[in-house]
């Protein structure tokens, strides 16, 4: 669905800035990543349909293409890490794909992907390196422009390169002028890294975990995704994990704009990064998930 833009108010500062919101936690699935999914799997042919698709997600994609894939009359299998959130395996069995879990390495889960791929016939519905699925993230681009055409500055979470690749292009090729911010935990710097070294550089599991950001945890982006952020992305910056908890506490206040992590990391960088961001006064900020766990939404708002 077309998500809508407001205008966060609260975060306003005093120094002009103004911060609009992207929300795709409004989605059916609650995250962004139903764009890309379905994109893909329409992109199919019927026999691939008729075969099924598999995917390899920490949760959100997950979701996505399990309901796409339901839309769409086609098998899914996920693999998913056995340490994902619950809300997002339950979420994901209740859509009707089955779910194979391994350990919580994004190297193993492609791996196990692509191995029942070959044994089976399935399509595979990458979560970010993918031309069809940048081009379904890349529709928020377009709808950023279109109702904040004003927009100086637009904020986005960066895990594979998925998302930003495509708002992005949508964006620099839409409207050169505005700046475009890839956000990610300093605890899964990947992007930041393979950014400032012009070559994709790739993080151990056991690093990239310690964040509490699940939907952020990969190894490394993808190689299209790396080419897109080359030529259409400004900077990227990095969040402590205290300032994406602060960035969830305050978007806690009110139902619309509940977060996960992933999902607030570029409220993060607008509120405690501003001195690395370009100036300018009109922000937006992609809220890109709000599949929360109960008990940490519970911890958030005491």
């Amino acid at each position: 669905m077309r998500t809508p833009v407001v205008e966060a108010s609260e975060f306003n500062s005093l120094n002009g800035r103004r911060l609009f919101l992207k929300l795709e936690n409004l989605q059916p699935i609650g995250a962004f990543k139903l764009r890309g999914a379905y994109n893909k799997i329409a992109s199919l042919s019927p026999e691939e349909r008729g075969r099924g698709v598999i995917a390899y997600s920490s949760g959100n994609h997950a979701q996505g293409v399990a309901y796409a894939a339901r839309a769409l009359h086609t098998k899914a299998v996920i693999v998913m890490p056995g340490n994902a959130p619950a809300i997002k395996l339950a979420a994901t069995a209740a859509l009707g794909a089955e779910i194979v879990t391994v350990g919580a390495g994004s190297v193993e889960r492609q791996q196990k992907a692509e191995e029942l791929a070959a044994q089976h016939g399935y399509a595979i519905v990458p979560p970010y390196n993918d031309e069809k699925i940048i081009a379904g993230q890349g529709t928020m681009g377009l709808e950023i422009l279109e109702d904040v055409p004003a927009v100086e500055t637009v904020l986005v979470p960066v895990g594979g390169g998925g998302m930003i690749s495509g708002v992005a292009a949508a964006i620099k090729l839409s409207n050169p002028s505005v700046k475009v911010i890839g956000v990610e935990p300093a605890l899964a710097a990947d992007a930041q890294a393979s950014f400032r070294k012009g070559r994709v550089v790739h993080l151990p599991a056991e690093e990239v975990t310690r964040t509490m950001a699940d939907g952020l945890r990969t190894q490394s982006i993808g190689a299209i995704n790396f080419e897109h952020i080359r030529k259409f992305v400004d900077d990227i910056v990095t969040v402590s994990e205290e300032e994406i908890a602060q960035a969830m506490r305050q978007l806690a206040g009110n139902p619309k704009t509940i977060a996960e992590p992933s999902g607030a990391v570029a409220v993060a960088g607008f509120l405690f990064r501003e001195k690395e961001l370009p100036g300018g006064t009109i922000h937006v900020a992609v809220i890109s998930g709000g599949n929360i766990e109960p008990g940490m939404l519970a911890e958030l708002r005491k």
